[in-house]
């Protein structure tokens, strides 16, 4: 209820009065009194009864005796605050002062007192719902507004009731209410800390992908994250708490900006990606065009090398797209295999063609290997000199035996080789010359030892004796050795 229309219901009457020319009036007296009609007025509802009945355009009268029942007032309680005069004025009492609070012209003492307890009343239901509210720990939203009312009404004095008791009230209640309004605060403050550090992880997140090097970041997984949290921050937009607008406005600069460099790095990698692939594949392409032209050729040596060199230049190439580097490999494979399929079809006439020539030298490496062991060095020398000329003249041999029938003959050879040095070794007459030297230095040397010996062991010098016989045991294992040197010229 509003001051304005409080004051209206203060100063008019109600539709279920008797309409009369005395009607209460809240603080001032009649100017002219008029003589009370001789049937008195029901008792009129209270404001607030009223205000709760539905508005019509043009309520019609209503009989005395269809009046609502009028709650009852407890009129000794009430004749503690406040007090009625016979000509209707009504006196409220306040810390022992009375003020007038309004007339209610043409009714009983009684009648006019319970008017305006009930006015006051209605200003106590209102406290007690407000009271209920702030238990309900409800939204303080326009708590402070109603509570500015409720001074302001208390303080009109139009009404009688326990005025400072309501206004003890009151000030309870705005201290309820400004904790609760602190309580709220908090609890808005906590709700904004906890939004704001989850928009905020969303945009470091962002830029830490937008930080990310471009040659390394998985562009698909990225992608994909980026979207979700671009999705994720509409959706704390559009429900979550607001945190202000310029903080949003910053959080959003820095989550947009993230994003931009982000999509602006993905442009240049796959730009430059699909550059490197297209340099790529024109570099394969031109191998696959050498490998293609060598495919017919029939210089298998030459062209098998060629192959190795084209092979070696292809791995060291940059990859060009999965997708087409597949296909570029299947090609340049192709010819590769064109090659060496007619090399080896060539080479496979060829084995059969010699298979031939590998039965003579296999029977050549058998007469060779009957030299051994070597017993007349000149008789041996010769006839494997036959074997060799035979074995030129019988021609090559299948491939995949070259190698086989090619050892079996060097077997031979390095062990004739082996005796014919072994038997220079052995008539050298400057290597006897050396040995047969050395052998007569050393006899000489091993005399001397033994005479030094005999001396140390006779003058008992245990030091010489363990000096001479080391030497002379040294001397000793070198002579068995030139020894045996010498016999081998013998």
């Amino acid at each position: 209820m509003t001051h304005s229309q409080e004051s209206d219901e203060t100063t008019a009457t109600t539709p279920a009065e008797p309409v009369t020319e005395n009607a209460p009036v809240d603080g001032t007296t009649a100017a002219a009194p008029v003589p009370a009609p001789a049937a008195v007025p029901a008792p009129s509802p209270s404001p607030a009864a009223f205000a709760a009945r539905p508005k019509s355009p043009a309520p019609a009268a209503v009989p005395a005796t269809s009046a609502p029942a009028v709650p009852a007032v407890d009129l000794t309680e009430a004749a503690k605050f406040g007090r009625a005069e016979e000509d209707g004025h009504v006196f409220l009492i306040l810390d022992g002062e009375e003020f007038p609070v309004g007339q209610y012209p043409g009714a009983s003492k009684d009648e006019a007192l319970s008017y305006f307890v009930r006015k006051f009343d209605d200003i106590v239901a209102q406290l007690a719902l407000l009271e209920q509210r702030v238990e309900a720990k409800a939204p303080t939203t326009d708590m402070n507004k109603t509570v500015a009312h409720l001074r302001e009404q208390l303080g009109e004095r139009t009404s009688v009731g326990d005025v400072n008791a309501a206004l003890a009230r009151v000030d309870a209640l705005e201290q309820s209410i400004k904790e609760l309004a602190a309580a709220e605060r908090a609890a808005h403050d906590a709700a904004r800390t906890v939004e704001l550090a989850a928009r905020e992880a969303i945009v470091a997140e962002a830029e830490a992908i937008a930080a990310g090097d471009p040659a390394t970041i998985q562009w698909k997984v990225s992608s994909a994250r980026m979207n979700e949290l671009f999705e994720s921050w509409k959706q704390a937009q559009k429900s979550g708490m607001r945190l202000g607008r310029a903080t949003e406005e910053g959080l959003w600069k820095r989550f947009r900006s993230a994003r931009t460099v982000f999509d602006r790095h993905r442009r240049a990698y796959f730009s430059q990606l699909d550059n490197n692939n297209a340099a790529a594949k024109s570099a394969k392409e031109a191998l696959i065009a050498e490998a293609e032209e060598l495919a017919s050729s029939t210089e298998w040596g030459w062209a098998a090398g060629e192959y190795r060199r084209l092979m070696d230049q292809w791995k060291g190439s940059p990859r060009a797209s999965r997708k087409d580097d597949d296909a570029l490999w299947a090609r340049f494979r192709g010819a590769q295999d064109k090659f060496f399929a007619a090399r080896q079809a060539a080479n496979s006439a060829l084995d059969e063609e010699f298979s031939a020539n590998l039965v003579v030298k296999e029977a050549l490496i058998a007469e060779a290997q009957a030299l051994l062991p070597v017993t007349d060095l000149n008789a041996a020398k010769k006839a494997l000199q036959n074997i060799r000329d035979r074995w030129e003249e019988a021609g090559k041999v299948p491939r995949a035996d070259m190698q086989r029938v090619e050892a079996g003959l060097r077997k031979v050879e390095d062990a004739v080789r082996a005796a014919d040095e072994d038997n220079w070794r052995r008539s050298d007459p400057e290597a006897k010359a050396r040995t047969s030297s050395a052998l007569s230095q050393l006899e000489a040397t091993i005399a001397g030892l033994r005479e030094d010996l005999a001396k140390a062991e006779k003058a008992g010098d245990a030091r010489k004796v363990a000096k001479a016989t080391e030497a002379l045991a040294a001397r000793e294992l070198w002579l068995e050795q030139v020894q045996k040197a010498a016999a081998d010229f013998s």
